[in-house]
């Protein structure tokens, strides 16, 4: 299945948080291509300030397994408890952290790496449909 392209009518602020830029670089120009407002962070020190400047965040990918000052885990359990109406989308390449983060995560969406940019964004959509 193949998410369509389109552009919302609103425009939808995501905030990704990838420490390989390469693979940050690629998530953030997809989405960008299916039509959401992109910020991207290095690490989880980055996010925090980014979350705190910009109030229309609406969704967090963040790659939970990346070595951080406050790690991926960490970073989300900050989201849930200061920014709750933000919701967030786990990534995990090692078995055990994807483990973990769907624990962590009981009702989801954890994408273990590597993942297709198609699944990302149908995770990232039927999260804000959610509401």
């Amino acid at each position: 299945m193949v998410i369509s392209r389109t552009r919302p009518a609103v425009t939808t602020l995501l905030l990704i948080v990838e420490s390989d830029v390469l693979v940050r670089t690629a998530v953030a120009d997809y989405l960008r291509e299916c039509g959401y407002t992109v910020l991207e962070a290095n690490d989880s020190k980055e996010a925090v300030v980014l979350l705190h400047s910009a109030p229309e965040i609406r969704v967090v990918m963040v790659d939970v397994g990346a070595p951080d000052v406050l790690d991926g885990f960490t970073l989300v359990q900050w989201i849930r408890r200061e920014k709750p109406a933000i919701k967030v989308v786990m990534t995990a390449g090692i078995v055990r952290t994807a483990q973990t983060a769907g624990d962590l995560c009981a009702s989801g969406p954890l994408l273990r790496k590597p993942y297709h940019h198609d699944e990302l964004a149908r995770r990232i959509r039927q999260l804000l449909d959610d509401r």
